[in-house]
């Protein structure tokens, strides 16, 4: 099941390649294609009041540029999913995050390749399906585009570690009756984007993206990601959870070339 899976994927990275080659380039339209094929006839309301969206206007490293969200619901509705959106990226929705633990308030933040400038958006899905959407352009830092990048590195040390974990906690807090923990998820994996050309044999990396990342306390669902070519190499993730009493951290990660890694990480007694 996961194999076919993950040839699904990889078979729509290649479709999405294919169309945006072919397909004109429309000023502004990227947006309108984009909403158009994820959300349909959905409505997207102005998130603004309920989500904030960090973003650096000219990023130091495009491979890398740091998008981050902050989420909150007061009216009894949890947030369900936060997708982010890079509109001129070659596969523009690079992480949809389902959001376990009925979470009213949710922090993320993640490294991604952006390709050049563009629209960065944060759709964010209430418990009753409305939409709420925030956006910010990024402008083009430079040098070469992102996806096309190769990984920096030493080929051999890159293979050693690929799916070697990390987790670091950053801060905790209480809030109403909750302790909140905030922590930061590093995932050694080279993100291979299927976009670079090797020098010397004259062929394309093939496509070997993380496409599945999921992170539980206990039995309780943290959250799951579904990722893309747009993860940085090596790919982090900053995120808040609210703590239920479990003293580990489980995380699970898989690419699309078969590959499936695990770690567990202490996170204490709630306190």
């Amino acid at each position: 099941m996961h194999a076919r899976k993950s040839a699904m994927k990889v078979a729509t990275i290649a479709a999405a390649f294919a169309a945006l080659s072919a397909a004109p380039v429309l000023a502004g339209g990227a947006w309108d294609e984009v909403k158009g094929s994820v959300y349909g006839k959905r409505a997207i309301e102005d998130g603004h009041g309920i989500v904030t969206l960090s973003a650096p206007y000219r990023p130091e490293d495009m491979r890398a540029v740091p998008l981050g969200i902050d989420a909150a619901l007061s009216d009894g509705r949890t947030i369900k999913t936060v997708s982010f959106i890079i509109d001129e990226n070659p596969t523009p929705v690079v992480a949809v995050f389902h959001m376990g633990g009925a979470r009213e308030q949710v922090s993320l933040k993640v490294n991604f390749r952006v390709d050049r400038q563009s629209d960065v958006r944060a759709v964010i899905e209430a418990s009753d399906g409305k939409l709420y959407m925030v956006s910010q352009l990024v402008k083009f830092a430079g040098g070469q585009s992102s996806c096309s990048a190769p990984p920096t590195g030493d080929p051999a040390e890159i293979a050693a570690n690929m799916g070697k974990m990390k987790f670091e906690a950053l801060a905790s807090a209480t809030a109403a009756g909750s302790v909140v923990t905030r922590g930061r998820l590093l995932l050694s994996h080279p993100n291979h984007t299927g976009m670079v050309l090797d020098q010397q044999t004259l062929l394309y990396t093939p496509v070997k993206m993380v496409s599945d990342i999921d992170v539980r306390q206990g039995d309780e669902e943290v959250f799951k990601v579904e990722g893309s070519i747009a993860f940085s190499q090596n790919p982090q993730i900053e995120f808040d959870m609210k703590r239920n009493g479990a003293s580990d951290l489980q995380v699970t990660a898989q690419d699309t070339d078969g590959g499936t890694w695990s770690g567990k990480f202490p996170v204490g007694p709630q306190s």
